[in-house]
């Protein structure tokens, strides 16, 4: 659990809450089940109108990552790279495939088969770096649907508020309604600035460092199976290593 992140949408809320009481306001006042459902209803239907479907399940799905972060693999990876390199010049790049059966990680798996299945090193190369760029514009797009979220939030809260000021003036003749009006009017615009800079936008830049930190690891890792291919000195490899290791 990444207690940092939980911490952070505790002190937002807070900070809304206590800034509400300090005014003299009533917390019930912002809570309005029609703003939120104008806004959040709204803001998603319009995410999913710009993006595929399954596209926009992984983005919900990916949401987990920003409390629960995927573990740092960096010190697993580097021992792994350590046994790689070691086993192909002390027994050849065949000896590599007992790895390559053992490997959990398709994206390791499928760069030992290729050098287990004698590729040519710089096609092997390209058929990873084309990899690479696959699987990052695929999480990208996933991330996307955030940022888009948060594009689209304000605006639909500015939807709500003239539907609330609408309502004011259909309702002039009797004052109960009036109330109830304005606050849906007010709460719409609160709560699609709120979610689109104090969840959505931190949601999306949270995402986007984890696949960027992904890729990285990707990318070292596709340059070291180059390298055992052909068969390169094996300090250059203790110099990926040493990079995997200073990455954040």
């Amino acid at each position: 659990m990444d207690w940092a992140s939980v911490a952070g949408v505790l002190l937002a809320l807070a900070g809304i809450v206590i800034g509400q009481t300090l005014e003299g306001g009533k917390l019930s006042s912002l809570l309005q089940p029609a703003a939120f459902a104008i806004v959040v209803v709204g803001t998603f239907g319009a995410v999913m109108l710009q993006t595929r479907f399954q596209t926009f399940l992984r983005g919900l799905r990916m949401l987990r990552l920003v409390f629960a972060p995927p573990a740092d693999t960096r010190a697993v990876l580097a021992r792994d790279i350590n046994a790689w390199n070691l086993a192909a010049r002390r027994d050849g790049l065949l000896s590599l495939e007992r790895y390559m059966l053992a490997s959990k990680d398709k994206f390791n798996t499928k760069g030992l088969r290729l050098i287990v299945d004698g590729i040519n090193p710089d096609k092997l190369r390209q058929i990873l770096d084309t990899e690479i760029t696959a699987f990052e514009t695929e999480e990208r797009q996933a991330v996307r649907i955030w940022e888009s979220a948060a594009g689209y939030s304000p605006t639909i809260g500015i939807l709500g508020a003239v539907l609330g000021l609408i309502h004011v003036m259909e309702n002039l003749t009797d004052p109960s309604k009036l109330g109830s009006g304005i606050a849906v009017a007010f709460v719409s615009t609160i709560y699609g600035v709120g979610l689109a800079n104090l969840f959505f936008y931190p949601i999306a830049n949270k995402l986007k460092a984890i696949v960027t930190q992904a890729v990285h690891q990707q990318e070292i890792a596709a340059a070291v199976f180059y390298d055992i291919a052909t068969g390169d000195h094996t300090r250059v490899i203790d110099e990926r290593i040493a990079t995997l290791m200073r990455e954040h």
